[in-house]
């Protein structure tokens, strides 16, 4: 079948109003999509292979033992995906898609390189199914969507609805909303609240690892790279934090460092002990992801959480 990848955010990561906002926030903060350059991206595979990131193989083992339940309750020939990534987990899905329908798979995502190399993939494995990749940020990919006006499910996996500030979410789910015409589906993954300790040692490197931390230095080399900083890489030590049910992802800087990015007319004074933001990791419980989204016209339709209530899915309709 057809692989087709189409730009529809033209010059993306050269946009750097949000990147010029976000660092000037009283902790600065890196806008999550500049650490998914192909770089990026590939170290984030590498993430979810360790021994203590549990998410990935949760997510796996649930879609894997209801595929079928929630393939025959997406009731849908199209299925989008934000943030596809390499699409490795949605294969399982797309798969139970296709013993019930001709299905076309819209993968949204800032890499082209794993765009094209998770269509190569899915279509070998796959040879039935149509992909038609969207490269560019997920608001770009979401207004296509709407341009295309077809029936739709669009899937958020990974816990990725985590991944932004409450106001941000807020924002998406709005998004999302104005995509979807009445009777199309959304389906969410979450990473349910747990302790501390069990999300300290899933967020840092365990003994022996460092990809989290080439990771997250990552974020710095990619504006050095596109926006002419000058960030020292060196002087930065990752380390993630727990504060309630939000993962951050920090920066701590050893030394004092002045850092500018000469295109964006920013520069940043660092003291030691300082931090900058690249990534929050919010936790959810059930009844309050779904009041988010029943508050932008959706309706919780069915869900499926793990038998250790620690990972969750759930298929909501664009009501109105």
């Amino acid at each position: 079948m057809s692989v087709e990848v189409e730009s529809v955010d033209a010059g993306f990561w050269d946009d750097g109003a949000d990147l010029a906002a976000c660092l000037r926030e009283p902790v600065p903060r890196i806008p999550p999509h500049f650490g998914y350059d192909s770089i990026g991206s590939q170290l984030f595979e590498e993430i979810t292979e360790l021994p203590t990131y549990y998410l990935t193989r949760v997510e796996r083992t649930l879609l894997g033992r209801h595929a079928a339940e929630v393939a025959a309750a997406l009731d849908t020939a199209r299925l989008a995906e934000l943030g596809s990534g390499s699409a490795r987990k949605t294969r399982l899905l797309l798969a139970a898609c296709l013993r019930r329908r001709p299905t076309t798979y819209l993968p949204i995502d800032v890499s082209r390189e794993m765009l094209e190399r998770s269509a190569a993939d899915l279509t070998a494995a796959l040879p039935d199914l149509d992909v038609r990749g969207l490269w560019g940020r997920y608001e770009a990919g979401l207004a296509q969507l709407r341009a295309d006006g077809e029936p739709v499910c669009v899937a958020f996996l990974g816990s990725n609805v985590g991944n932004s500030t409450a106001a941000e979410r807020e924002a998406l789910f709005g998004a999302v909303a104005a995509a979807l015409r009445p009777g199309d589906g959304l389906l969410v993954s979450a990473d349910l609240t747990k302790s501390t300790e069990t999300l300290e040692r899933c967020y840092n490197d365990p003994p022996g690892h460092d990809v989290f931390r080439r990771f997250r230095l990552n974020h710095l080399s990619h504006l050095n790279s596109r926006f002419g900083a000058d960030f020292r890489t060196e002087l930065f030590e990752p380390r993630a934090r727990v504060v309630g049910p939000v993962v951050e992802g920090l920066l701590h800087v050893l030394d004092d460092h002045v850092a500018t990015l000469p295109a964006l007319d920013v520069s940043l004074t660092l003291r030691r002990g300082d931090a900058i933001n690249v990534g929050f990791s919010a936790k959810f419980e059930p009844g309050p992801l779904a009041a988010e989204l029943v508050g932008h016209g959706m309706a919780l339709q069915d869900r499926w959480i793990d038998h250790r209530h620690r990972y969750g899915l759930f298929l909501f309709r664009r009501t109105d």
